[in-house]
């Protein structure tokens, strides 16, 4: 990759001393497999901990009923950002929301449970099928 076509400063933010830096969050297993698991942009910072919004969507996926489920900060003047969680059910299943965070909680630390869910018809996404997070931030109040 020489650049992203005319947005320098982009370009100068992922191109630095001859690296690439996508933004990918990962690891390398003991097989020298590398499994990408996150995106550093989706990053939440809550009370200074780093918390990846995929640990808690893999969990929301466990629960009966869950057809999609993105999680996003939402800005918290004491907090830095607290999670939010955008689900969106099966056909007929309607969403309880207390039995969702019941179900949450002894699974996550506290800070990491959403303090908000939010139900949608579907998550937005783009041509490509990819979740739409941006629209999500632009979503929360």
């Amino acid at each position: 990759m020489i650049g992203y076509w005319n947005k320098p400063e982009e370009t100068a933010a992922a191109l630095r001393d001859g690296w690439l830096y996508t933004g990918d969050i990962g690891h390398m297993d003991q097989d020298g497999f590398f499994y990408i698991t996150d995106r550093k942009k989706d990053m939440l910072l809550v009370n200074g901990i780093n918390v990846y919004p995929r640990e808690i969507e893999e969990l929301i996926y466990q629960f009966p009923g869950v057809k999609e489920a993105a999680v996003i900060g939402r800005p918290d003047p004491r907090r830095g950002e607290q999670p939010v969680a955008y689900v969106s059910m099966d056909e007929g299943v309607v969403l309880d929301e207390h039995a969702l965070i019941h179900f949450l909680r002894p699974k996550l630390a506290d800070y990491k449970v959403p303090k908000r869910i939010v139900l949608i018809p579907s998550l937005p996404r783009n041509a490509s099928g990819k979740v739409l997070k941006t629209t999500l931030r632009g979503m929360t109040s």
